[in-house]
């Protein structure tokens, strides 16, 4: 009889969780941290003449062409533009590109926590923000380039998505493509420089981790979509990985953004596993219909993007109050304490944390905090409710009105 849930499932969740056990019991990332923070910090110093240097050709164009650039490949970009990539036809495509980006913004964010080097002093270094997000990304750590990562990834597995679907183009349209390629992640590099957001050890570090995730992704995303779409145990599964994942978050030197970004990606990851598993036969096969075919009109598409951007907008508002109602009555429930550090103002408490316990803190698992966070159980809610509504409701919603 065939077990219930896999041994690979079994072994992947144990060994995460060993490796919490251990990596709490010996305090793993200050022992990185202290070989590996000096080194960085340096270079960055080191750096600086080179950003100077560079900032030297500074123009209001330069300006908002970087600036610009940095948008675009940022995640509230990638956020507002998988859906769209959903909604067109292209599931596998979108899928691939969502829980790719959730892989990048983790392991990017664990790493920045755990060196915790600094950006470009400024001064002498001109650091320009022109968004609300932009000035977020600033509180972060530096190394290495989330941008430059992302992009890595993203526009790598994009470029090899097509060549997989235009196998009959020739050489010289290959051989465009990738210089294309590289020359997007050489502008958005330099334009993180440009904007005295990073130093080039940053930019270096974020070219060759996106690299190597590259090259690993592209050796198991097919094993990866045809668990999502076929596998057995699949929604526990990821809920349970996610919920460790969060476990195993790092503890920076000091409170940065950076988890609670990889606490809502990964509630996207979540949504959108869940969404796809329950719904591929209905709505996300290979035969589905494609935006630019007779079969999905661009009337048709802008219908869909009509009705389905407000939809997962309220869906979202709505997981979210949901979330802030129902954490705290289990949490009492359970006779957890519980402390709210901005989503629920009456479990408004201090959000003062001790750094030898690490994010851990949120949960209560090794940790001698007597509260926890249920901000963080909110936005990971928040945003799986999100996701899903983005393959399952919305699409649902598109086949009750034949668009």
């Amino acid at each position: 009889m065939e077990s219930l849930i896999p041994t690979w499932q079994v072994t992947l969740l144990c060994g995460i969780l060993i490796w919490i056990v251990v990596s709490s019991m010996f305090n793993v990332t200050r022992i990185i941290r202290s070989l590996t923070q000096p080194w960085v910090s340096s270079c960055v110093i080191s750096g600086t003449p080179i950003i100077l240097q560079i900032q030297k050709y500074q123009h209001s164009f330069l300006d908002a062409l970087f600036a610009g650039l940095s948008c675009v490949v940022s995640v509230p970009f990638y956020t507002g533009f998988l859906p769209l990539l959903f909604w067109s036809g292209h599931g596998k495509l979108a899928r691939q590109m969502t829980l790719l980006m959730a892989f990048c913004d983790y392991t990017g964010n664990c790493i920045k926590d755990v060196v915790s080097a600094p950006r470009p002093k400024s001064p002498p270094v001109r650091i320009l923000t022109v968004t609300e997000d932009e000035k977020e990304n600033a509180m972060e750590y530096g190394l290495p380039s989330s941008h430059t990562l992302n992009t890595v990834c993203l526009s790598g597995y994009l470029l090899h998505y097509l060549s997989s679907c235009n196998e009959k183009s020739d050489a010289s349209f290959q051989l465009a493509a990738f210089a294309l390629v590289c020359l997007f992640v050489c502008l958005i590099g330099l334009g993180r420089i440009y904007l005295g957001m990073h130093s080039v050890v940053d930019i270096v570090s974020g070219l060759v981790l996106g690299l190597a995730i590259l090259a690993f992704w592209l050796s198991i995303h097919d094993h990866v979509d045809n668990f999502v779409v076929s596998g057995q145990n699949v929604t526990s599964f990821w809920a349970a990985l996610s919920l460790l994942m969060l476990f195993a978050y790092p503890t920076p030197e000091f409170p940065t953004p950076s988890f609670e970004y990889h606490t809502a990606f990964t509630g996207v990851a979540l949504g959108i596993v869940t969404g796809v598993q329950q719904t591929y036969e209905h709505f996300h096969h290979e035969q589905v219909a494609r935006v630019f075919t007779p079969r999905l009109l661009m009337a048709a598409f802008a219908g869909r993007i009509l009705i389905g951007i407000p939809t997962i907008l309220v869906v979202k508002f709505c997981s979210k109050a949901l979330a802030k109602w129902i954490l705290p009555i289990t949490a009492n429930a359970l006779g957890i304490s519980i402390r709210s550090s901005g989503y629920v103002p009456a479990l408004s408490g201090s959000s003062t944390v001790k750094k030898s316990n690490g994010y851990l803190q949120k949960m209560f698992f090794f940790s001698n905090q007597d509260s926890l966070d249920v901000d963080t159980g909110i936005r990971l809610l928040q945003y799986a409710g999100l996701a899903w509504s983005v393959v399952d409701l919305v699409p649902s919603i598109f086949s009750k009105l034949n668009l």
